[in-house]
């Protein structure tokens, strides 16, 4: 695994554990004798297991992370993510109810009503960022409301899959047990 000329991962989908996560170049930097933040993207993984371990347990494995994370930046405010689930469960709200009964912070919702701000931040943030710093949304195939460069909604694979400005293709995390 590698950063490519314009900091991504290759286009790919890469499979690892946690523990995979912790010993590659997305934590321990990329080598090149730049400032990388170390301490906070272990912190940001931590973070992120307590949620994927709860979304384990009620039975989700397909889930992908991204964002700044998995870009070469120092710093990443955060880990950005999806996981993909059955369209019924998560209308009748079975599912959030089933992760709010793991989570001690009852923080399982996607309500934008639920969003506050947080300072220096010009998007609200759900309870989970506020918490874990880590946005894991539901896939179930449909749009996401992030635009391609034509201006189209598209799905969350297809939208984590290239960069936000420049849509350019990149590589993904896929979370493995």
């Amino acid at each position: 695994m590698y950063f490519n000329e314009n900091g991504f991962l290759p286009p790919h989908d890469y499979e690892l554990t946690l523990n995979e996560l912790r010993e590659s170049l997305l934590v321990r930097g990329p080598g090149d004798g730049e400032p990388w933040d170390v301490t906070w993207r272990l912190f940001l993984i931590d973070q992120l297991e307590a949620l994927v371990q709860q979304l384990w347990d009620v039975g989700i494995h397909q889930i992908y992370i991204d964002g700044s994370f998995v870009e070469a930046k120092a710093h990443p405010n955060d880990i950005d993510g999806y996981f993909e689930c059955d369209v019924m469960e998560l209308a009748t709200g079975e599912l959030e109810r089933k992760l709010n009964a793991l989570d001690p912070y009852k923080v399982w919702t996607w309500d934008s009503s639920s969003r506050k701000p947080y300072r220096g931040y010009t998007k609200k943030q759900l309870p989970m960022w506020h918490r874990y710093r880590v946005e894991l949304y539901p896939h179930f195939g449909q749009l996401s409301g992030i635009k391609d460069e034509y201006g189209h909604d598209q799905q969350f694979p297809a939208a984590f899959r290239k960069s936000r400005d420049t849509f350019l293709p990149k590589g993904i995390i896929k979370l493995s047990r």
